[in-house]
């Protein structure tokens, strides 16, 4: 039977909307619909299904500020964040609405007939989303899924469910056939799981902790079923004594205490050449302190509240009272699960805080005295994900970028993501790539067919 949860704003605490939570038999009757109509959404010809999904993105851009919106008020991002991720959402769906006409297969050259492959979609994907950004994850999973032919079930994160369920609203508006693309709030343990049991859905995308993910490729293995998982991260932030130190302390604070610190790309450690590391705290320290964390729907703000009460209680588990608290920013008092952006040095480099994934607003400084100190340390993780390098020196820039153990890093920048280029990580932090050219192949198994054509 089917519950309801309430919803709240992790800025004011308030209660702003109560959704049912769906069972394990209404995920079984969701996914059941959404075979029904998976023969005749595979049918469908390439340019139409593309024209479908420019249809999307046009509706997802017509609605970007009111997505926005409600993005701030569900999950304290503030109001220029939201803006970008309901962007994400449409420029995704733009840029995979190109793919269902370029979804080639090859011919390939034997004796005595004629080769050729086929990119056939896997089915249904059951797709799992995470609190921390849940309109651009969202996309890049149903994206490339729907344009390679699959249909879609797609769990929101219990905390954040609103702007799933008002993008699967706009995906029926644009024309995107009934039960093609289905929005299931609920349980992680409830329906997401169901996703992982159900032999019906063929592919799992998850994001989320990697202990969960753990779990979730343990259940998958036992069907023999697709997974793609981007799981945590502790990415290093690497600035060298030669780097431009204005630049790179400007940007340091944006770099790990963007959406509050819950980003598993946070660059959550910084190293720093030791006959840098004091000009680079007296900038970084004014550039933490300029922050503005102030109500997220405000057209100034820059940083907004944890998600929850129980996420702010386990974020200042890393900040205990002997901390070595270097310096703070600030953070609005009274209601709101609200965190100052805290620089933590020196640490011990075997320091909870320097080990493990924060998920908060909270970066540890090391020093380093070379680059193959820089490069040990950066890969002293069980996690891969993200990262930066500040040089000027180009040599250096390729040898560090090919050494650091990452998915995704950046020489004098801290971006991570671009929706035409790969993203996803090394080690612990995951399975598989999202974006970019080579996503679509994940939706998609490889077809042989042979013709004997005769003597």
């Amino acid at each position: 039977m089917s519950t309801a949860r309430a919803v709240v704003n992790p800025a004011t605490e308030e209660v702003i909307a109560t959704v049912s939570q769906l069972d394990a038999q209404d995920t079984d009757e969701a996914v059941a619909r959404s075979a029904a109509v998976l023969p005749a959404w595979r049918a469908v010809s390439p340019g139409d299904r593309a024209r479908l999904l420019r249809r999307f993105a046009e509706a997802v851009d017509d609605a970007n500020e009111e997505l926005a919106r409600l993005e701030v008020a569900n999950s304290g991002h503030t109001i220029s964040n939201a803006r970008w991720e309901a962007g994400n959402v449409r420029d995704v769906l733009a840029y995979y609405a190109g793919a269902p006409e370029r979804l080639f297969g090859r011919q390939i050259p034997v004796s005595g007939g004629v080769d050729f492959t086929f990119r056939e979609p896997i089915g249904i994907v059951g797709i799992v989303v995470p609190w921390n950004f849940p309109m651009p994850i969202a996309s890049w999973g149903f994206g490339p899924a729907l344009a390679a032919g699959n249909t879609v079930v797609l769990k929101p994160a219990d905390l954040t469910p609103l702007t799933a369920i008002r993008i699967g609203e706009l995906a029926l508006e644009a024309g995107i056939p009934e039960h093609v693309f289905q929005v299931l709030p609920g349980r992680g343990s409830v329906v997401g799981w169901r996703f992982v049991t159900n032999p019906a859905i063929g592919k799992i995308c998850f994001t989320g902790s990697t202990d969960v993910g753990q779990k979730i490729m343990a259940g998958c293995a036992e069907q023999v079923k697709r997974v793609t998982l981007e799981l945590g991260g502790k990415s290093a932030n690497i600035i060298f004594a030669d780097s431009d130190l204005e630049a790179a302390a400007a940007s340091a604070p944006y770099a790990v205490f963007d959406n509050a610190g819950q980003d598993c790309c946070a660059r959550s450690r910084i190293l720093v050449q030791a006959g840098a590391y004091e000009r680079f705290m007296e900038l970084f320290e004014s550039a933490v302190k300029s922050v503005r964390v102030i109500d997220p729907s405000d057209e100034q703000s820059e940083m907004g509240p944890l998600i929850s009460a129980e996420q702010r209680a386990a974020v200042s588990c890393f900040v205990p009272d002997d901390a070595p608290v270097a310096f703070r920013g600030s953070a609005p008092e009274g209601a709101g699960f609200w965190f100052p952006p805290t620089v933590l040095a020196p640490v011990p480099l075997q320091s909870p805080a320097v080990r493990e994934e924060i998920f908060g607003p909270v970066v540890a400084v090391l020093r380093f005295e070379d680059e193959a100190d820089a490069i040990r340390m950066a890969n002293d993780t069980p996690y891969g994900l993200s990262g930066s390098i500040w040089t000027r020196d180009l040599g250096r820039a390729f040898r560090v970028a090919r050494a650091v153990e990452t998915g995704t890093i950046s020489v004098n920048s801290n971006s991570s993501v671009r929706y035409w280029t790969p993203f996803g990580g090394f080690k612990r932090s995951g399975i598989g790539r999202e974006l970019g050219p080579d996503a679509l192949e994940a939706f998609t198994e490889l077809k042989n067919v042979f013709v004997a054509t005769g003597s």
